[in-house]
């Protein structure tokens, strides 16, 4: 029996996207034990365990310690923890989120080790002064690497001999269900058409001037966000009549909210928090079979420019969105069915399957003796190791 062991610095119960659609099938053939970020707790340490879902166990260790994310003063309390959380015997496969859990590798001894990335981390608001170093270390040691997107996997493809591309997915099923558009959501049940809609984290990727503007343009127009704002003032974002903010929605809810939504939009930032992105939402939107108007994204333009009305200015980005509101029923017809071909295309249970086949087939890297590798794990140094926000310290994947 092989288990997986995470180290991620997005809750398991926060969006759901990358890690919970891959991890949730990887757990059909192997123990997958995720561990969060530590939360402060004034008592003795222990480790919080929950299953969310069958053959996954979440790992919160709770602890005195007010540093925020893997602090290397949380790191230290941390190791023994690790260490126990594995049963004896068993294969590990240590699977990294973040570069910044590496020196909790010492307290295993994986058979395999994994780094997913999902994002450019350092790119992002307020990342830790270590990030980029450890980012070196853990692609020195790991045995796999997988990219995001087709963006990061050009940044990373010359740092590692073993990096595979698997972009963002979808579960068409699940976002099919919006093709009943009789479906409601309570919260925009009494919110007038036509809605433009929105659901991800509202963070430095967002662009809240872009939307003040669409709805300025616009007045009868209802725009719909859905998501947690994290990392930025909620005092940036717009407020106008015909701007509505759900919060963050569950997943179960998504097909309800783009059931009612006319247009889907995609308005981020063009910054250095958004130069990598690969937006999950971009395919669920396809599945769901509505038109979508985004930014100058380098993962939606390049691939899928000739389905997504791509705007580089505000002008533009309304234009786009009343270009999709007076679609006729043939520019709908050849849209659905472009979109349709890409999601054909792609699937989580397809890019899970693949994954598993890689870490059932890829040998260790030999890079070194047992202490060389050791070596290679960043020494815990907590005057060096600059304190970052609470978790989630990195926002959640577009």
């Amino acid at each position: 029996m092989t288990t997986i062991v995470v180290f991620s610095h997005l809750r398991w119960d926060f969006v759901f996207q990358r890690p919970q659609h891959l991890l949730s099938r990887l757990a059909q053939h192997y123990p997958v034990l995720f561990v969060e970020e530590p939360v402060f707790d004034d008592g003795a340490p222990f480790m919080e365990r929950s299953s969310p879902t069958p053959n996954v166990t979440v790992c919160r260790a709770h602890t005195p310690i007010h540093a925020a994310g893997f602090h290397d003063e949380q790191l230290r309390m941390l190791q023994p923890m690790v260490a126990q959380l594995a049963p004896p015997g068993e294969d590990v496969i240590a699977w990294f989120y973040t570069p910044m859990a590496l020196p909790l590798l010492q307290a295993l001894q994986p058979s395999l080790v994994v780094y997913d990335c999902m994002d450019e981390l350092a790119s992002f608001k307020n990342p830790p002064k270590q990030l980029l170093q450890r980012e070196s270390a853990l692609l020195n040691l790991a045995d796999l690497v997988f990219a995001g997107g087709p963006s990061l996997y050009e940044a990373k493809k010359h740092r590692h001999p073993n990096v595979h591309c698997f972009p963002s997915s979808v579960d068409v099923v699940h976002f099919q269900q919006a093709l009943d558009r009789q479906r409601v959501h309570p919260q925009q049940a009494d919110i007038p058409h036509p809605r433009l809609g929105f659901y991800g984290v509202l963070d430095e990727r967002f662009d809240p001037e872009l939307v003040g503007e669409v709805a300025d343009a616009h007045p009868e127009w209802q725009i719909v966000l859905a998501g947690p704002v994290v990392k930025i003032d909620p005092e940036r974002l717009p407020r106008r009549g015909n701007i509505h903010y759900l919060g963050q929605q569950p997943y179960s809810a998504l097909p309800d909210l783009l059931a009612g939504w006319d247009v889907c939009l995609m308005p981020f930032a063009i910054n250095e928090a958004t130069k990598f992105i690969s937006p999950t939402k971009v395919l669920e939107y396809m599945a769901a079979q509505l038109p979508i108007v985004g930014t100058p994204i380098a993962d939606v333009a390049n691939p899928y420019g000739h389905v997504v009305a791509i705007a580089g200015n505000a002008r533009e980005f309304v234009a786009a969105c009343e270009a999709a509101l007076a679609m006729s029923p043939a520019q709908r017809q050849h849209m659905v069915e472009a979109m349709l071909a890409i999601v054909a295309a792609t699937s989580w249970d397809n890019t899970a399957r693949r994954m598993a086949e890689l870490l059932e087939t890829t040998p260790p890297r030999a890079v070194g003796t047992p202490g060389q590798r050791a070596a290679l794990i960043p020494a815990l140094d907590p005057a060096s190791n600059s304190a970052v926000e609470a978790a989630p310290v990195y926002a959640a994947k577009a």
